[in-house]
């Protein structure tokens, strides 16, 4: 795995060398081309220059600021890395918070921080030195010509950079109305011991995308079908819980919930078999 970045960690007077790694891969979508409907031609696009029409190869093409309406200033690669603040080459901690007071929003991106070589002791030093203090690093990183805000956690024998949004970028909430009604003690209660009935362990390998095995099915029927319009398949009735059947929704989730434990205790003919020649 080739590292996207090569820098440092800094916090204090200690400075950890380090490479930056992906630690998400691509999601597993299904790929489409575009086409004509009436002849399944590919779509192709072309760069074209605004002034003539003409398609411009990629090793003509700059990058460009607007600082007026109509002017425009290009910028090279030397441009780019005459920008010198520190976190241009280090992850700057600029210090520690608990990681319970960040709300979740603000997390945006995780990346592998691997110590490069001479950093190894002081990188375990502040793995551990986070996790025993339920802390995390907030520090500045710049990545691809921008400034980010990031985090930086323990995570297992890994130390995590994960990118932040700057409170800026995150919407105002005000504009949306939600919901301030006071809700009765006997459905509030009810409400919980369902929370509680459908409670686990994090499990993430429990989780797939349902989305893209359903998609691929109905392109597996629509090439048995030799491209033609498949009949329309009745979708479920997934209707809003109004006020008045709340309780009644509620109770019966629970029952559900119920009949499950009861079916998963039951010992199987298998089991019954085993517990008898004991």
């Amino acid at each position: 795995m080739r590292p996207i970045w090569k820098g440092s960690i800094s916090f204090g007077l200690v400075n950890i060398p380090v490479g930056l790694y992906s630690a998400t891969k691509p999601a597993s979508e299904l790929k489409f081309r575009m086409v004509r409907d009436n002849d399944q031609s590919p779509i192709h696009y072309k760069r074209v220059a605004e002034a003539d029409g003409k398609e411009v190869p990629w090793e003509h093409i700059v990058k460009a600021y607007e600082f007026e309406k109509g002017r425009l200033v290009t910028l090279t690669e030397e441009d780019f890395e005459q920008v010198n603040i520190k976190s241009n080459q280090t992850v700057d901690i600029k210090e520690f918070v608990d990681l319970k007071e960040i709300d979740p929003m603000f997390f945006e991106q995780p990346y592998f921080l691997n110590p490069e070589k001479g950093g190894a002791k002081a990188y375990s030093l502040l793995r551990e030195a986070l996790k025993q203090t339920g802390k995390v690093g907030i520090a500045k990183v710049t990545i691809k010509t921008r400034e980010h805000l990031a985090a930086v956690k323990a995570s297992d024998k890994a130390l995590v950079l994960e990118l932040m949004h700057f409170p800026d970028e995150l919407a105002d909430p005000q504009d949306l109305t939600f919901p301030g009604e006071s809700v009765g003690k006997k459905e509030l209660a009810m409400a919980e011991t369902l929370v509680e009935a459908m409670s686990g362990k994090w499990k993430p390998e429990k989780y797939d995308d349902e989305y893209r095995g359903a998609l691929m099915a109905v392109i597996e029927k629509k090439i048995a079908a030799g491209g033609k319009k498949l009949p329309p398949e009745k979708r479920p009735d997934h209707k809003a819980t109004n006020v008045l059947d709340l309780m009644d929704v509620l109770q019966r989730s629970l029952a559900e919930k119920g009949k499950g434990k009861s079916r998963s205790a039951r010992p199987t003919p298998a089991a019954k078999k085993r517990s008898k020649a004991a």
